[in-house]
């Protein structure tokens, strides 16, 4: 029998009082849904790729569950914590496969292009992580929805909910920072 969000809740409350069976509990639960999310970050990969969904899902609950000192809020805020750490690896991954390259002419950068991550072109990739940098000193929410709607995979209501504000709000600043992300990746370096 699968759990509800509520119990999901529970789960991460058990996790933060120290219950060792309640992390393995949340790993069975969530699993499927974190392999989803990172099948989506890789869906336009080779078949060959380095980095595979599972090796990223495995990862991330590495390094979600070596952190002892999150003090997990509930369903939302597990997702929101663990996109930002596929993010996170998904960038390492990608520096360290551009090192070795060239930097190269790195003129403008489609916007949808550098949302699909490809071994190939990590510079796309390092050139998002970079963009969504700028927007965080610019406005931190708006880089916020960004990771939670695109990289998350969260609902406007669940973002809405993370981040205490309307769903409306949400909306519009999920549209300003599609638009300023557009125009940043769009410039030449």
């Amino acid at each position: 029998m699968s759990e509800t969000p509520g119990d999901l809740t529970v789960l991460l409350r058990r996790m933060n009082q120290g219950d060792q069976t309640a992390e393995s509990e949340l790993a069975t639960e969530v699993y499927d849904e974190l392999r989803r999310l990172a099948a989506r970050y890789m869906r336009c990969e080779r078949s060959d790729h380095t980095l595979q969904p599972t090796a990223l899902v495995h990862e991330a609950f590495l390094k979600l569950f070596e952190s002892k000192d999150i003090d997990w809020q509930g369903r939302a805020h597990f997702f929101a914590v663990a996109s930002r750490t596929m993010r996170r690896i998904l960038v390492d991954h990608a520096r360290r496969v551009h090192a070795g390259k060239r930097s190269g002419d790195r003129n403008g950068v489609p916007l949808d292009s550098a949302f699909l991550y490809a071994e190939e072109r990590p510079a796309e990739l390092i050139a998002l992580d970079e963009a969504l940098q700028r927007l965080s000193e610019l406005d931190p929410r708006q880089c916020r929805i960004v990771e939670l709607r695109f990289f998350g995979g969260l609902s406007v209501d669940e973002a809405a909910e993370i981040l205490g504000v309307s769903e409306r709000t949400i909306k519009r600043e999920w549209s300003a920072a599609r638009a300023w992300l557009y125009g940043e990746l769009s410039k030449h370096p």
